[in-house]
């Protein structure tokens, strides 16, 4: 079995305890988180990564202050308008999985924006998951299966009407220290190895990624099955 994940996936949490821990505004973490995600990006999509989901906000967030969830709505504006060009040139097809609703005619515009200038791309797919809730999205796939009046549900067609039709997740990371999923892709991590880090997000850089992908490598997967070469040794 191949030992690279086809599909890396990364709860981005501490943001703001990073930035507390400075004694900067949390604002200063979500800048430092949207750095370390461009770097971080570029490192797992490069090592044979086909496609990296990564949770930016969920349905949830919107509960936090109106300072916090508007900076991080007009930082989300800023970086996907400017941003396109290093995705571009990084040769990294970003896509979106969420819900449009609450969300500003500006932060979709410039959603819209990136995934157009970057669609023909070709390393690696970058899912930014923003306004997502993996109920929101079994519900959102059911309730369209409904609509076009499917006679029969497959695996593989229900994968086709979730928000992106990508391949189950091999590897999960959640940083900042929790230990849930919180909502986050819970039918495509049906399998996922996952580990739980007490690095904030800011601070998760290659090498910590790196430690992790060993460990990763030393899992016996076996889906439910058994390993019988390993039982028979």
């Amino acid at each position: 079995m191949k030992k690279t994940p086809n599909h890396v996936a990364i709860i981005l949490d501490g943001n703001g305890r990073w930035a507390e821990k400075r004694n900067k505004k949390r604002s200063f973490g979500h800048k430092e988180g949207f750095e370390t995600l461009k770097k971080l990006s570029q490192y797992i999509l490069n090592s044979e990564v086909s496609v990296l989901s990564v949770y930016a906000f969920s349905t949830e967030n919107f509960k936090r202050s109106e300072e916090e969830v508007s900076f991080l709505m007009n930082l989300f504006i800023e970086k996907f308008t400017k941003e396109f060009e290093y995705y571009q040139k990084e040769n990294i097809k970003v896509v979106f999985s969420g819900r449009e609703t609450n969300l500003s005619k500006d932060v979709l515009k410039a959603m819209n924006k990136i995934q157009s200038m970057t669609k023909n791309n070709t390393l690696g797919t970058l899912n930014i998951c923003l306004n997502y809730g993996s109920n929101y999205e079994i519900i959102d796939a059911c309730n369209n299966i409904i609509k076009d009046n499917v006679d029969e549900v497959t695996i593989e067609s229900f994968n086709k009407y979730l928000y992106q039709d990508l391949p189950m997740i091999d590897l999960l990371i959640r940083t900042g220290k929790e230990k849930r999923l919180s909502n986050f892709m819970l039918y495509q991590a049906a399998y996922a190895e996952i580990f739980f880090l007490d690095t904030l997000f800011p601070d998760f850089d290659s090498k910590e990624y790196e430690k992790v992908l060993e460990d990763y490598k030393k899992r016996d997967r076996r889906f439910g099955g058994i390993n019988y070469e390993k039982k028979n040794n």
